[in-house]
């Protein structure tokens, strides 16, 4: 599986503030009090994987919790890099992903940028350690806004598929959710 992150902390060229995660956003559903709920929201309805995923990550023991998500069942080609996907030929016919916002379980679990970014290594070693092409994994270290008054860091994990059939990508896509739950659950991301 292809992985790879990145900062978006600051202003973009134009100067423009990058995005910040909101756990505070009015339609936010708090899936640690009840993470079967995640069956409930209409982006696991069309992705059931997504829900797993979603339950997964707001369980007690899980290192994170999440505050958002969305899914887009019909990628067009000048919306992912198919170069960036490890896909044979034919295999780019249908194309989908989704996002997760994800927040720190603890105060000290992504405190400072060198903790995020040491994080963010460790998820995509073990990623590129998967073996499932057609995939790619894009984690993206952001500021969060998890109380009203304190300014954290988050990180957005976009996962990307693709297949000769939506199928095909659907599967992937699980297969991707799959492995990005695990690498995340793991003791050796979470330091």
């Amino acid at each position: 599986m292809e992985a790879d992150w990145e900062f978006e902390v600051g202003p973009d060229a134009a100067g423009l503030a990058a995005p910040v995660i909101d756990a505070l956003w009015p339609g936010f559903v708090d899936l640690r009090r009840a993470p079967e709920l995640a069956w409930n929201l209409p982006e696991a309805a069309q992705l059931p994987a997504l829900a797993e995923a979603l339950a997964k990550l707001n369980a007690a023991a899980s290192p994170v919790w999440t505050s958002k998500c969305d899914f887009w069942p019909n990628l067009e080609a000048d919306e992912f890099d198919a170069g960036e996907l490890d896909a044979p030929p034919g295999c780019l016919a249908h194309a989908m992903g989704c996002y997760i916002d994800l927040l720190p379980g603890s105060d000290q679990q992504w405190a400072q940028p060198a903790i995020a970014e040491a994080a963010c290594k460790r998820v995509c070693r073990l990623l590129r350690a998967v073996p499932l092409g057609c995939s790619r994994a894009d984690l993206v270290i952001r500021r969060a806004f998890i109380t009203a008054d304190r300014m954290d860091l988050g990180i957005t994990a976009y996962l990307t598929s693709c297949g000769s059939s939506s199928v095909e990508a659907e599967r992937t896509l699980a297969a991707a959710l799959t492995a990005l739950t695990d690498a995340l659950e793991s003791h050796s991301t979470v330091e």
